[in-house]
């Protein structure tokens, strides 16, 4: 039984990792076409701040620190959410930071309409990194560190490492001590990744078909896709914390 609800914790996991990636691929692609600047990036957003205060470009720099602030604070605001909603509804806490990034994305496509031309693309940007850091910072709890959607740097890593541990085991079939290749990491990241290119493509494709309506799509798909995962997987997490070991 233990077996059982550790299986479906991962089935949970690897559905919401999926949906939330090609939500967070779409945004992602919608917000470079329109502002030219990914909003999820740090790794790049850091490069391109680090390159700015060298060369003194004070307005990119003032950027490229506003993207990093925003998408922290998205993040913050995203674990104060969970935490007070655990002390009040343990199960269901996840769906109150999911229904705020839904709420946020509606907000963003006002934003793309109602906004003055000059302040709409420094406005969407700040408000889409902060949507990011919200996500990032769900998905990390909820899967306990496993799983991340908003970037994919780590998982395009790890399924290197677990195709070349495939490889070794091939190379060297005896066990040897030398751990085996995590299938269920390979199952997890490769679909994720796959979804945030996808999305992206999506992303693209849809704000040129729909423009700002693009953003209340993608969060009405939040809701629709993303809560019901995070209830299963507090279900399978309390059969994991009840079923003996």
């Amino acid at each position: 039984m233990h077996v059982l609800a550790m299986t479906q914790a991962d089935n949970a996991d690897r559905r919401l990792a999926w949906s939330l990636a090609t939500i967070a691929g779409a945004v992602n692609g919608a917000g470079f076409y329109v502002a030219g600047h990914y909003t999820s990036h740090m790794t790049g957003t850091i490069s391109l701040l680090s390159d700015a205060l060298a060369l003194g470009d004070l307005e990119q720099s003032a950027v490229a620190l506003a993207v990093i602030a925003s998408f922290v604070a998205g993040a913050a605001v995203s674990t104060v959410l969970i935490n007070r909603a655990q002390r009040r509804l343990p199960n269901g806490a996840y769906a109150f930071s999911l229904l705020a990034e839904a709420a946020l994305l509606f907000l963003g496509g006002l934003i793309e309409v109602l906004a003055p031309e000059p302040m709409r693309a420094p406005l969407l940007i700040l408000s889409l990194s902060f949507i990011m850091g919200l996500q990032n910072a769900i998905v990390t709890r909820v899967s306990n560190a496993r799983v991340r959607t908003t970037h994919v740097t780590g998982m395009v890593t790890d399924i290197g490492i677990e195709l070349g541990q495939l490889l070794d085991r091939r190379l060297s079939p005896r066990d040897d001590g030398v751990a085996a290749a995590d299938r269920r990491k390979l199952a997890l990241h490769i679909p994720t990744v796959c979804g945030f290119l996808v999305g992206g493509i999506l992303g693209v494709i849809g704000y040129r078909m729909i423009g700002a309506l693009l953003l209340p799509v993608a969060g009405s798909l939040l809701i629709a896709i993303a809560v019901p995962a995070i209830t299963r997987r507090s279900v399978a997490g309390r059969m994991a914390q009840t079923m003996p070991k």
